[in-house]
């Protein structure tokens, strides 16, 4: 199966079905989105998102100058957002790993507005991260590849995700029992995949409903 399409409450969750689907990481793949998704009012003309997803001939990576553009569209909406907040603080593309951050740091800002921009769990950042999605899609007519950052908290949330998810992965290769993880939100568990399929003798789906919705790790064969 070289491509499918599938739907969810966000296009990431979307893409994560898929990806699960096709066996594929994200770098691996072309995203097309069919669909955003939608609340309607009342619950009424609710839509949920739709992605089709079809593996890269190349498997590439966008292109630097891609990247640079959407981390361009990604600082100017996030400088201003700060700027009506009146919270002081800089906004900074960086290309680390592969990986273009739009990083928020401190500047002349207090411990507190860090705080509040990552907010419980980073429910705040996630916010963030699907407005800035929704701006750099409208700007670029590109898939927004750029991850927003405050004060490098997802750089140590991915760090530490990734280490466990393939530390279980390789536990469940070697016992062939499978193990399921704690709920997590459709970014943290696309990391958890990516890290699990770099793993060889095992897969990674998800399972259950959001908010309790997790990444179950089997061994293939």
């Amino acid at each position: 199966m070289e491509e499918i399409q599938a739907s969810g409450p966000s296009v990431e969750e979307a893409l994560e079905v898929a990806l699960a689907r096709l066996g594929a990481t994200e770098q691996e793949v072309e995203v097309e989105i069919v669909q955003e998704p939608r609340s309607g009012f009342l619950g009424l003309g609710a839509q949920e998102a739709i992605v089709r997803v079809r593996r890269r001939r190349d498997a590439g990576l966008p292109t630097e100058q891609e990247l640079d553009e959407q981390a361009d569209a990604a600082a100017d909406f996030l400088e201003d957002l700060l700027t009506r907040m009146g919270i002081d603080a800089s906004v900074e593309p960086n290309l680390e790993g592969g990986t273009m951050y739009v990083d928020i740091l401190a500047a002349g800002a207090s411990d507190d507005d860090m705080a509040i921009l990552i907010g419980r769990h980073g429910q705040t950042l996630d916010a963030l991260q699907e407005l800035t999605r929704h701006v750099v899609m409208r700007r670029t007519g590109m898939r927004c590849r750029v991850i927003v950052d405050v004060e490098d908290y997802r750089k140590r949330q991915r760090s530490r995700l990734a280490a466990r998810a393939r530390e279980v992965a390789k536990r469940v290769a070697r016992t062939g029992r499978e193990e399921e993880l704690e709920p997590m939100p459709p970014y943290e568990r696309k990391i958890v995949h990516d890290a699990v399929a770099t793993v060889a003798g095992v897969e990674s789906s998800s399972r259950g409903e959001e908010p309790e919705r997790r990444v179950v790790i089997r061994r293939t064969g």
